[in-house]
């Protein structure tokens, strides 16, 4: 079964990694999911999506799902959880568009993979390398026995299981080995002309050295500046392309918290209160402790730098058999039993430092600094707070916490520093500087070492909101969402009720959270599947809050209308306006770059470069700005640019030296590296050309 272990994790990867090694029975088996005539597409309720003009419906959707249900459950053992759904739905869907939309195109261009292959992949010389990893001996090296015995044995009852896995391993070699194939024989159509590596050797070895005048927008304040609607409208539609969006709503909600009360907290304390009794009693300590408790750490071992602050504070009165509680801490009543107080080999000290280094690693840097460090050690015994010196005098880290190290164990300081902690008798200063590796220290001691350790056993009750407390919230949601309806009855409604309107704009089909609502599926799908604008929502159970939504706005795919990116394009066409203020200033000043930047103000900076590149998007002190390393490029040595816009300002460009990589004869290197590139993101591209010449319409989001 450890073999089976590890070919299971393989085979995994596998067979949901990406839809090119997808399962083979998806593809080959073309009425998988009984796939009968369909009703056009968007003509019946039930449909989920349109891929490459086959009509998705739920039955044939929730089969994919679950045959993904079924693989995880082979795979790991047990149900997938709710948190695992969306990649299990995602992951159907993309099997979905395999069958439709890529395995076509294999059959279009011939592409097939016949039994014999299949074999080899298996057992022949072009084994599969996950094969060779799962049955591998203990050197790492692939052991073909272990293999052909393991697979003899496949027809015994007790390995069913690992039967299926074997048959959907194999199967999903053919998808695999197709989409391989494919890709291979796409890429083998790349190819790199010679004009294209010598650009590419030119865009890596060309060096251009230049000054730059920058001035940015901001050098120019938005109160000065005003845009019209028409410049608004110009812009938007010059860069309408930035603005396409896909399907999204608006909503605006409210919410109705369910908070436990003061009854639900003292119900809490009863319940608590007969558990005590028991807990006083008990030998089974850490049994009870688990079984009653909803904390985490029911029985722990503690030393005194670990214990909670509430039993820190009262250490000296600990004894075996002490019951402390019912105490409330951050909405959990809790009930601690001290089981056991004892010894550990392990010490823990508490102290605080002021570190001062030498300049120099001298004798005569060191004794400076010691002679400092006893200065400050003879103020603060004179009197001056400790706390104030570290956070005037301290070096390291911790300076602005007045020194303090807080809890440490042995072992855990550099060993003139822990002697001198954890030797000494009383808390306080210690005598003297002590002189470490890192610089000598001023050390107070606020606690003596110690060793005591504390088994502790712990009952903790989470205050929990009632069944009463969830229905009066609810009913409270419930009357707000009864006979309401319009954006503006909403907002009129909640305001009377003295509620907080939240809004969630630009809502997508695939959203899950929305706002700090974590898990809002539901919100969302009722959004797309029933909503309407002005239409008011059913109340939703969410994170201990009952919530009721209306729907405010829609935005159909496609682009944004301009009132929907006003306040977005404000700032760009603003900084068009200023790049013009900006320029023309600067077509009157007269001179060098530097006395140019002086004449128009201290907004105006020079910075230089002396290996710009035109592989580069970035100016320095610019950042990026791929116009601008262009426009350095087109100038000749010598010459400066007119003033131009650029990302973030306006620039001026001076060309002080133009190198220009020597000619070369081989430019097979550079052709080697574009064509390797291409290659890689040959699958890629292929994929996602294939999804949109499909024409892939998902509507998942009216039933998840």
């Amino acid at each position: 079964m450890a073999l089976i272990g590890t070919l299971r994790t393989k085979m995994t990867k596998l067979v949901v990694g990406l839809v090119a090694l997808s399962m083979g029975a998806f593809i080959v088996g073309g009425d998988l999911f009984g796939n009968g005539p369909r009703s056009v597409f968007g003509g019946n309720k039930n449909t989920v999506g349109e891929i490459a003009g086959h009509s998705v419906m739920l039955d044939e959707y929730q089969a994919a799902v679950q045959e993904r249900e079924n693989a995880y459950m082979l795979n790991y053992g047990r149900q997938p959880a709710e948190r695992d759904q969306p990649q299990l739905r995602q992951e159907a869907w993309e099997l979905l568009i395999l069958k439709y939309a890529i395995a076509p195109q294999f059959k279009k261009v011939g592409v097939k993979v016949t039994g014999d292959e299949v074999w080899d992949m298996v057992q022949g010389k072009n084994m599969d390398e996950n094969l060779k990893t799962s049955f591998a001996d203990s050197t790492g090296k692939f052991d073909r026995s272990r293999l052909i015995t393991w697979m003899k044995n496949l027809d015994r009852p007790e390995m069913a299981q690992d039967r299926i896995r074997w048959d959907i391993f194999k199967q999903g070699l053919i998808p695999s080995r197709e989409r391989l194939k494919y890709e291979y024989l796409l890429t083998k159509t790349n190819y790199v002309t010679e004009a294209e590596a010598e650009r590419d050797y030119h865009a890596q070895n060309d060096v251009v050295e230049a000054k730059l005048l920058y001035v940015p927008f901001f050098a120019i304040s938005d109160s000065m500046v005003t845009v019209s609607n028409g410049d608004l409208k110009t812009y938007y539609e010059k860069n309408k392309e930035k603005y396409k969006t896909a399907q999204s709503r608006n909503l605006s909600y409210v919410t109705f918290p369910v908070i436990p009360t003061p009854d639900d907290s003292a119900v809490i304390r009863q319940e608590l209160a007969k558990v005590v009794e028991n807990f006083k009693t008990t030998t089974e300590d850490s049994v009870f402790a688990t079984s009653n408790s909803d904390g985490k750490t029911p029985y722990t071992k503690y030393s005194i730098s670990s214990l909670p602050p509430f039993l820190g504070s009262q250490r000296e009165k600990l004894k075996a058999g002490m019951l402390i509680g019912p105490t409330l801490e951050n909405g959990t009543y809790k009930v601690v039993k001290i089981v056991k107080v004892g010894t550990d080999t392990v010490y823990n000290a508490k102290a605080s430092h002021i570190l001062i280094r030498w300049d120099q690693d001298t004798p005569e840097g060191k004794k400076a600094a010691k002679e400092k460090a006893r200065k400050i050690l003879n103020e603060i015994k004179a009197g001056a707070s400790f706390a104030a010196k570290a956070r005037e005098f301290g070096t390291d880290g911790t300076a602005s916490k007045g020194g303090d190290l807080g809890w440490f164990k042995s072992g855990q300081m550099v060993k003139p520093f822990q002697d001198a902690v954890f030797n000494a008798k009383r808390t306080g200063l210690v005598n003297d500087v002590v002189e470490t590796q890192f610089g000598y220290h001023i050390i107070e001691v606020t606690a003596l070492k110690d060793n005591t350790s504390y088994t502790v056993a712990t009952v903790e009750r989470e205050i929990t909101p009632s069944d009463d407390t969830h229905n009066e919230a609810f009913r409270k949601a419930d009357a707000f969402a009864r006979d309401i309806s319009g954006v503006e009855n909403f907002k009129e409604k909640a305001k009377k009720e003295n509620l907080s309107i939240f809004d969630a704009n630009e809502t997508g089909t695939t959203d899950r959270k929305i706002n700090n609502l974590n898990d809002a599926r539901r919100i969302v799908t009722w959004l797309f599947r029933e909503a309407s604008v002005g239409k008011v929502s059913e109340v939703f159970d969410l994170e201990n809050n009952y919530i009721v939504a209306v729907m405010t706005g829609e935005t159909e795919e496609g682009y944004k209308p301009l009132d929907k990116v006003k306040e977005e394009i404000t700032p760009a066409v603003k900084n068009e306006v200023k790049s013009k203020m900006i320029i023309d200033k600067l077509n009157g000043l007269k001179g060098s770059l530097e006395e140019i930047a002086k004449a128009y103000g201290t907004d105006a900076v020079v910075h230089s470069t002396s290996d710009l590149k035109l592989n580069t998007n970035s100016l320095p002190g610019v950042g990026f700005d791929p116009v601008g390393v262009g426009v350095a490029f087109s100038l000749e040595n010598g010459k400066r640019s007119t003033p131009f816009k650029g990302e973030n300002g306006v620039l001026m460009i001076e060309v002080q030296n133009k190198t220009i990589a020597p000619a070369v004869a081989d430019f097979t290197m550079f052709k080697s590296q574009l064509l390797q590139t291409q290659n890689t993101r040959a699958g890629y591209s292929v994929g996602e050309a294939v999804k949109k010449a499909a024409d892939i319409q998902d509507m998942r989001y009216r039933f998840y």
